[in-house]
């Protein structure tokens, strides 16, 4: 790359790592006196370990993916309880609301109107993000998701006021989420890494995290899979995700996220999922434009060297398929009629497109949904 682009990284303003950390939140959040704790059914059992002080509410009508409804629904119990704080108590779906809801609760602005890049006003609510997953990185990130179920696609909202005041990767938090779960998620992070490293607009600095990302996922994923209170592993994954999450905000995702989407919006697939599914044809369609990164990725994920793309696709393919990922859309309930729906829509998301290194027409996308059916 000749000239690297201009980047600017937001972090959270403090991340706690380790064993047991989900109980620092209280004593961090110790002048607050009214908390909505957004989660899952699941994941609202942990909320006795973040010893709140004052008063509590819980907001857990959280789907898998989530849709307007839900940040209505969820916003509507924030004018409620009032918050000085919000947590966001679970994976990324959670931590997506949390983000909207701790910016909009209190103000005029709707989704509508900060729907886009940098158009949120502004956020009074402290907002803490507590990861019950190794996947999205949402923890790190200045984004959020919500699904228009009317449109069958994602509304996506970047603003620097998304970013949590506190971050929270507690490994034990992890060590209930299934094997399934915890490939589909693992893989998410490390199609974060992957794809902001072989993106367009790469830049050495992300370089950096992307690199450690898709290293710790190599090593420990297998083994998280394999026994799911591996404590070394699990927070391996969680560093993972977190170093996914900061590759977002200035490089972003590429075709395998846009061409992911779909899965999400119009079959209902879980997010990790839907990459995994995807992720061993997208790396190989790129190779021929990244090589030296992609023999970098494949070296860290134990594919081997000097790989021809069938053999990288093949190699990435068994990789999924080894932890267990149903890697056919045909046994996810794809019809061979979906395909030209889902290459269409996902041609369409420019935002994540025009970042592939490799330009994809809609028959390339519709051959990668072939080729994963």
């Amino acid at each position: 790359m000749s000239s690297a682009p201009v980047i600017i990284l937001h972090q959270p303003k403090r991340l706690i790592v380790g064993a047991g950390t989900i109980g620092e939140v209280g004593p961090w959040a110790a002048d607050v006196s009214s908390t909505l704790v957004i989660a899952t059914p699941i994941t609202a059992g942990f909320i006795d370990r973040l010893k709140l002080p004052g008063k509590v509410a819980l907001f857990d009508a959280i789907p898998g993916e989530p849709e307007i409804a839900t940040l209505d629904a969820a916003l509507a119990a924030a004018r409620v309880a009032k918050p000085d704080l919000i947590v966001g108590l679970g994976g990324g779906s959670v931590m997506d609301v949390a983000k909207l809801v701790a910016a909009l609760w209190d103000g005029e602005q709707t989704l509508t109107d900060v729907a886009g890049p940098n158009k949120v006003a502004g956020r009074k609510t402290l907002l803490a993000q507590v990861a019950t997953t190794a996947g999205t990185g949402s923890e790190a990130g200045i984004r959020s998701l919500i699904t228009d179920p009317v449109k069958g696609a994602k509304i996506a909202v970047e603003s620097p006021y998304l970013i949590a005041d506190l971050a929270v990767l507690d490994p034990e938090l992890t060590y209930s989420v299934p094997p399934a779960v915890t490939a589909a998620t693992g893989v998410d992070a490390m199609a974060h890494c992957v794809e902001a490293f072989t993106s367009k607009r790469a830049h050495p600095m992300i370089d950096g995290f992307a690199r450690m990302g898709f290293h710790l996922v190599g090593k420990f994923l297998a083994r998280a899979v394999k026994d799911g209170s591996d404590r070394e592993a699990r927070e391996g994954l969680m560093l993972a995700s977190y170093y996914g999450g900061i590759c977002l905000g200035p490089v972003n995702t590429a075709a395998g996220h846009a061409i992911a989407y779909p899965l999400g919006t119009l079959l209902h697939l879980p997010h990790g999922l839907a990459n995994a599914i995807v992720f061993p044809h997208v790396l190989a369609f790129n190779q021929p434009v990244v090589a030296d990164k992609t023999a970098e990725v494949a070296e860290a994920l134990g594919f081997g060297k000097d790989l021809s793309q069938a053999d990288l696709s093949g190699a990435a393919h068994a990789f999924c398929a080894d932890l267990g990922i149903e890697m056919s859309l045909a046994r996810h309930g794809a019809t061979e009629a979906d395909l030209s729906r889902f290459a269409a829509d996902a041609h369409a998301i420019r935002r994540l497109m025009d970042n592939n290194p490799a330009d994809m027409s809609v028959d390339d996308v519709l051959g990668i949904y072939r080729a994963s059916f």
